[in-house]
């Protein structure tokens, strides 16, 4: 990426924060996950209401292809446990235990626990018992430019669909807000927007025959590949639930 690209940083690596990173990377934002461990997700025995999987799948498997789609579009993921977040004139520093970096946008997409941006002022938290919601406007933005959250941390519903779809509308939030030029990010056949007369707008683009049975094939491929047997680790249990 060039130096003049705009950075985001996506704090959290469930489904909410995985598919933001898709998004952005996809637009061309400089994109980075933090991922603190593990998501809570894999405390899921079996998804039985995500679309497209009508016998369900792996709460684990689905993590782990969503989380190479998102490197094989650009996303980078780092381990890290974020400490701090601080504000400054020329966007945002993210401290972890190991380091710190800059990013002008940041995206919170963590588990209900807020305390790493205990040092921002005008961003509103709301308590529920022992868990800390960020207050979002519609679009994910928090009131502090250049910061937005996603997914359970902003309050959304305890679901992979909707963390998921959350997450990728806070990053064409974010995409918007940059002012990278973005239209859809859309795969369409050959000709459909150049045989009317149009230039290909940004975000999307044409592929013809060959080259779409190109991708279906590798498509066919990897998921056969990635069903082939059951996947090997178990469920994560709620740490409330004693071990004998």
């Amino acid at each position: 990426m060039s130096k003049d690209t705009p950075a985001v940083t996506i704090i959290g690596a469930g489904p909410a924060g995985l598919t933001a990173g898709i998004y952005a990377a996809r637009a061309g934002l400089d994109t980075e996950v933090v991922h603190d461990g593990e998501s809570i997700l894999n405390r899921n025995a079996h998804l039985e209401n995500v679309p497209g999987f009508p016998a369900g799948v792996s709460a684990r498997r689905f993590l782990e292809l969503t989380r190479e789609q998102a490197e094989r579009n650009d996303c980078r993921i780092r381990d890290g446990v974020v400490t701090a977040i601080r504000s400054t004139d020329e966007g945002f520093v993210i401290e972890t235990a190991d380091d710190q970096r800059r990013s002008e946008y940041v995206i919170c997409a963590s588990w209900a626990d807020t305390e790493y941006l205990d040092g921002i002022d005008g961003i509103g938290i709301t308590s529920r018992g022992s868990k800390e919601y960020i207050d979002i406007e519609e679009d994910g933005s928090t009131g502090v430019d250049g910061l937005y959250a996603a997914g359970r941390v902003a309050g959304q519903p305890h679901q992979t669909v909707v963390a998921a779809g959350h997450g990728a509308k806070v990053a064409l939030s974010v995409i918007h807000d940059s002012e990278i030029p973005f239209y859809h990010d859309w795969v369409a056949p050959e000709g459909y927007f150049t045989d009317r007369g149009r230039e290909v707008p940004p975000g999307c683009e044409e592929i013809d025959d060959e080259e779409r049975a190109r991708r279906e094939a590798e498509t066919l491929d990897r998921m056969q590949e990635a069903f082939t047997e059951r996947y090997p680790e178990e469920p994560t249990q709620h740490p409330s639930v004693r071990e004998d």
